[in-house]
């Protein structure tokens, strides 16, 4: 099973400001250790949302709105995909993630193909096989 994990923004990710030297060592053992049990898939570190936006669709319009956006628990700073056998297995390692006191990262099962049953056509299937098979090339 694939997983998202969510690391939340806080105020000093919001200001731009890097983590220190001690704890960018500590992420990338603890990236390596994820690699090295072949679960780690993806994870990065986002820009502060005053370098983004925000699309939302209503009454059949669009409207963009650019960051900053104020601090909320809605806001990301960073994502792990990981790989693992179930939610106990991906909850027992992301309990190591090297964060500090008050952080409070969200785990999230990815739904595959196969979760969608008869509701997603033989077309439909092969249109993401072939979507992934691009993805996974590059």
């Amino acid at each position: 099973m694939r997983f998202l994990v969510l690391v939340p923004a806080n105020a000093l990710s919001e200001a731009g400001e890097m983590p220190d030297a001690k704890l960018l060592a500590e992420m990338s053992r603890f990236n390596e250790s994820l690699g090295q049990a072949g679960m780690m898939l993806a994870g990065e570190g986002l820009h502060p949302t005053s370098r983004g936006a925000r699309i939302e669709f209503s009454g059949g319009k669009t409207s963009v709105s650019r960051g900053p956006f104020p601090l909320s628990s809605e806001l990301v700073a960073g994502f792990w995909i990981i790989r693992a056998k179930s939610l106990e297995e991906a909850v027992d390692w992301m309990k190591r993630a090297p964060f500090g006191e008050g952080v409070r990262i969200e785990i999230r099962p990815i739904f595959e193909m196969e979760d969608f049953g008869d509701a997603l056509s033989p077309e439909l299937r092969e249109t993401e096989r072939r979507m992934r098979e691009r993805l996974e090339s590059k």
